[in-house]
Order: C-alpha cells, then structure tokens, then sequence
C-alpha cells in the first residue's frame, strides 16, 4: 500500500485506483493510526490531510463514472464502524509528496512494482508527459 503521488491519481489504472480508494477507507477508519511502513508519515498528520488526498482519488473515481458512497465525503466520516471525527485538523498536502517522492513513484511503476500489470506504457507516458519528464 501507498498513497501514489497526487499528479499520478488521473493517470493510474482503474483497479489501482479502486484499491487505493478502499485502502484510504480503511485508514480513515479502524485502520487509523495503525503502523504500515510505507504510510506511516500519514500518521503525523491530522485527518484533513488523508481526508483531502482521499477527495481527489474519489473525484478522479467518478469522473471515470464510479460510484462512490457519498458519505466519505463528509470529513468527520469514518465508515459504518467507527464513531466520527470531531476535528479534523487542517485539509493540506502531505509534505513528503514533494518532487523526491514523484520520482520514487515514477521509478516504483517503472521498475515493474506498478498497477494494471502490462500496462505500463500506458500508465507512465502519459503521467511523464503530463508532468514534463522526458523520455
């Protein structure tokens, strides 16, 4: 599990792009807090932060037009079993996905780690043109 790059969301693979959206579920739920080591810096951060990344992934769903619960997106929510949010804090960009961080993703969908399985070409040109990478 990771949270791709923000410039990455309109360019990932439908089932990535799912899989990403019922990951950040479970983070905004039960899962909230719990150690993972690739998303562990979500953590140092309050709920707005997941809670803004989540709005774009669910946007980007339905303008693919997915269906998605409405209720994720009212920041105080945390799904069926869990009671919601108070606060959610501030709703910024988390600083770790900086240009250092696009690169590692870049290189993660290149090397072969990538969603969508042969698809890489189609996954990667267009996200490298659309944010200036030459080839």
């Amino acid at each position: 599990m990771r949270l791709w790059h923000p410039l990455m969301i309109p360019h990932l693979p439908h089932r990535q792009l799912q899989s990403q959206h019922c990951e950040i579920c479970g983070m905004r739920g039960n899962g909230w807090g719990k150690p993972h080591a690739t998303v562990d810096y979500v953590w140092q951060y309050p709920p707005g932060y997941l809670y803004r990344y989540h709005v774009r992934v669910m946007d980007e769903l339905i303008r693919r037009g997915v269906n998605v619960d409405l209720k994720w997106y009212d920041k105080r929510y945390r799904g069926r079993n869990c009671k919601p949010w108070i606060f959610t804090g501030p709703e910024n960009d988390y600083p770790e996905h900086n240009t250092v961080y696009l690169a590692e993703c870049i290189l993660n969908l290149m090397s072969g780690e990538r969603p969508g399985g042969g698809r890489k070409n189609k996954v990667l040109n267009p996200l490298l043109d659309g944010v200036g990478v030459m080839r």
